[in-house]
């Protein structure tokens, strides 16, 4: 039996939020609407809410699936070595994960302030997780004397907005391959560390 004009029979949840990441990175997330989420999807606005309560549960879900799925994937990666080694693998893991994810990681800095204050804490508190990683290799680093860090925690925050960064100017086809880049980006930040690369 064909599917009626306006049912929802034949959409999921994932596909709602794939909608809803494309309009807000495009647009912004005060200029999207349901109304429009649901065209895109291409149903009636009210079966949207099969799948959310509103359009701040869209927005909040996006960024805690994006860090969620970041945090796991890093522990799934179970760095190991000295903390040179670690640190060199967290920067290849960093790069590799945001790259091909330029909507979510610009959901995920533009976006927060259109959050809840209970929903940015939530948000808050995953994204320390995951610096706490980054944070924990460098007091390692510093405490075997492989590393010159003044402060880890702002080191922390930079580095990972260096590395992040890329995705706002980094094109395949390039003068430069991924690759490439991925290497530079290392011996940048084993730099900025103080690191003594071999």
């Amino acid at each position: 039996m064909a599917r009626k004009q306006g049912s929802h029979a034949g959409i999921t949840g994932p596909k709602v939020q794939d909608a809803a990441l494309r309009l807000f990175a495009q647009h912004g997330y005060a200029a999207v609407s349901m109304r429009q989420i649901a065209a895109e999807v291409g149903v009636q606005a009210g079966a949207l809410y099969n799948y959310t309560a509103d359009k701040q549960s869209l927005l909040f879900d996006l960024l805690r699936g994006n860090m969620t799925e970041l945090i796991d994937a890093l522990d799934a990666a179970a760095l190991t070595g000295t903390p040179l080694a670690r640190l060199d693998a967290f920067t290849r893991f960093h790069i590799r994960f945001h790259l091909p994810r330029r909507d979510t990681v610009f959901l995920s800095y533009m976006e927060l302030r259109n959050l809840t204050d209970e929903n940015f804490a939530q948000i808050a508190e995953l994204r320390r997780a995951y610096e706490d990683r980054l944070e924990d290799i460098l007091h390692d680093g510093v405490a075997s004397g492989d590393f010159t860090v003044p402060d880890c925690r702002v080191a922390t925050l930079g580095l990972i907005a260096l590395l992040t960064g890329i995705t706002n100017w980094y094109r395949p086809g390039g003068r430069l391959t991924a690759a490439e880049i991925e290497a530079n980006y290392c011996t940048l930040v084993c730099q900025s560390v103080g690191a003594r690369l071999a």
